[in-house]
């Protein structure tokens, strides 16, 4: 088993830290005006933010090549973003219009990309791990090499079928990364108070399944770390566990108040672990960039985010005839 190992930064370029900078600052953009659209009654249903986790998923991104695959949770928004899917089919997808990725049909819980290899976005917990293997099962039949990121939180990190998928991914090496992304509260209770396990990649001991923990506001520790898992998989050593431990700011979904934990808490680690100011100070304190670049690249993301926005508005309602379509493959 393989300890919790630090991420060397030496050795990463200006335009690599621009990349990863840009990328988080989309999501976390994009997160905010998807809150505000919520709160004015434009997107219905259910809304899971992921502001405060925005270095997991690019990080990993930063580690995945092209023909990779990757399933998640309802809290997907970033994980679109995150391998290149379009600001504008995404917001659209949230306000149930015709230009989302499923034409309206799915909102925030149900959207996909076969083009980006995205394949969800699942609202029944832990549904989404036994689906990743799958693909990964895909990928070994066929031996294109691919592998497949399986997310998945530390609430359902305790659910039956990813105990049961552990089992079979391991017994057959199937080139799957599972990433659980301990958040620590679950739906709303801190990991501390529902399992007396240290860890939760420790777990996958049982079944031969090798892993380490991940510092999840270090973009660069995660990417690292992706980097070890992804050639751990495409090696034919079979799967691979990730635990990285971030944080989400706002509650579960829009309607949580997130009244178990406390305002000092959240601000701490805004103040001390920020993903993103992490990346910023790392640009500015080594002169990778000015203060006018990095506004000038704030710029640029909220123009693509007003423009998702409005989008969003503008792009018509499904018509009632989309009702019948899409029900079989």
């Amino acid at each position: 088993m393989a300890a919790k190992k630090p991420a060397p930064k030496s050795n990463v370029s200006a335009d690599e830290l621009k990349h990863h900078y840009r990328e988080m600052l989309l999501i976390r953009r994009f997160e905010e005006k998807a809150g505000q659209l919520y709160g004015m009654g434009l997107i219905g249903g259910f809304c899971h933010l992921y502001i405060g986790q925005e270095a997991v998923v690019v990080g990993l991104e930063a580690a995945a090549e092209e023909g990779d695959k990757r399933v998640t949770s309802y809290r997907d928004h970033g994980h679109m973003l995150a391998c290149g899917m379009d600001p504008k089919g995404v917001m659209a997808e949230l306000t149930g219009r015709e230009g989302g990725y499923s034409k309206g049909k799915g909102g925030s819980m149900h959207m996909f990309s076969k083009e980006k290899h995205f394949y969800g976005g699942h609202g029944i917990v832990g549904a989404q791990v036994p689906l990743g293997a799958g693909l990964a099962f895909a990928d070994k039949y066929l031996g294109n090499g691919r592998v497949t990121f399986a997310y998945f939180g530390d609430g359902a990190a305790n659910q039956g079928q990813v105990y049961e998928t552990y089992n079979m991914a391991e017994l057959w090496d199937l080139p799957v990364v599972f990433v659980i992304e301990n958040n620590q509260y679950a739906m709303g209770m801190s990991v501390a108070r529902s399992t007396k396990s240290k860890t939760l990649w420790e777990r996958g001991a049982a079944y031969g399944i090798q892993g380490e923990e991940v510092d999840g506001m270090d973009v660069m520790a995660v990417k690292a770390a992706g980097e070890r898992a992804v050639q751990f998989c495409r090696s034919g050593k079979g799967p691979y566990i990730l635990e990285v431990k971030t944080y989400r700011y706002r509650g579960h979904s829009m309607s949580d108040p997130a009244k178990y934990r406390t305002r000092e808490e959240v601000q701490k680690m805004r103040d001390e672990r920020d993903p993103i100011e992490q990346v910023r100070q790392l640009l500015l304190t080594g002169n990778h960039a000015t203060e006018d670049d990095l506004k000038a690249i704030d710029k640029e993301i909220k123009d693509i985010v007003n423009e998702a926005a409005e989008f969003s508005k503008t792009s018509p309602e499904p018509a009632l005839s989309e009702l019948w379509t899409d029900i079989y493959a």
